[in-house]
């Protein structure tokens, strides 16, 4: 697991951490690393979880299918990014998602008991981990609320508008790429792929954005 120690500094669980205590985590919390081929599950619905789990290869998606097949992708998940934490703590409800990889992924699980409780040894890094795990909620929680902005919106080119904007803001940039491919974005917005494309052209003739794949410029008015 040495070789992810690069991936894991990035992760916000590990912030202020050094790469020895990260080592030394390694043992204290019964670290696990396991691998999953594209398509298969991480978690499914209605599983109950008990570790904290950082994907530190590959890509994954936390989505949703209603009783029909129709997919609703609440995020995705990239390497250094935890998941699941929702879930983690004792006598939580099961998930209300699937977790699947997108592509070969890897995945660390670390015992949620064994965060949450001092080890005897009194580690160092033990209670800036326990502060790092509520700033990574929280940092969610603030995700979860701008996707929630960009559900609220009535129309598909509101919702699109929303979004792009948005990101253009996080990439502080009108030039940017989107982490999703067509279907993905709009299984994201829960919005119908064919409708979605059409504003998308229609954006374009009004000289909003251009766009080439998932690369996407947003325009100033003339």
């Amino acid at each position: 697991m040495k070789e992810y120690l690069t991936v894991l500094k990035k992760s916000q669980l590990f912030s202020g951490i050094r790469e020895n205590e990260i080592e030394l985590i390694f043992d204290c919390l019964k670290a696990k690393l396991r691998t999953y081929k594209k398509g298969e599950f991480v978690f499914r619905q209605g599983e109950y979880i008990h570790y904290i789990t950082i994907l530190v290869e590959g890509t994954l998606h936390i989505q949703k299918d209603d009783f029909w097949g129709n997919r609703s992708i609440v995020n995705q998940i990239n390497a250094g990014e935890m998941f699941g934490e929702a879930y983690a703590a004792p006598g939580s409800e099961p998930l209300l998602n699937d977790v699947i990889a997108i592509e070969e992924s890897k995945v660390m699980f670390l015992d949620i008991q064994k965060i949450l409780t001092v080890c005897s040894s009194a580690c160092t890094f033990h209670s800036l981990l326990i502060q790092n795990l509520f700033y990574a909620i929280s940092a969610k929680n603030r995700g979860l609320v701008q996707k929630l902005g960009h559900m609220s919106k009535r129309t598909t080119k509101e919702k699109l508008l929303s979004y792009l904007s948005e990101q253009a803001k996080k990439h502080k940039s009108a030039a940017f790429d989107v982490p999703f491919n067509r279907q993905q974005l709009a299984d994201f917005l829960s919005v119908d792929r064919s409708a979605m494309s059409n504003e998308l052209c229609k954006l374009r003739d009004e000289g909003l954005l251009s766009f080439s794949r998932n690369h996407f410029v947003l325009l100033e008015k003339g």
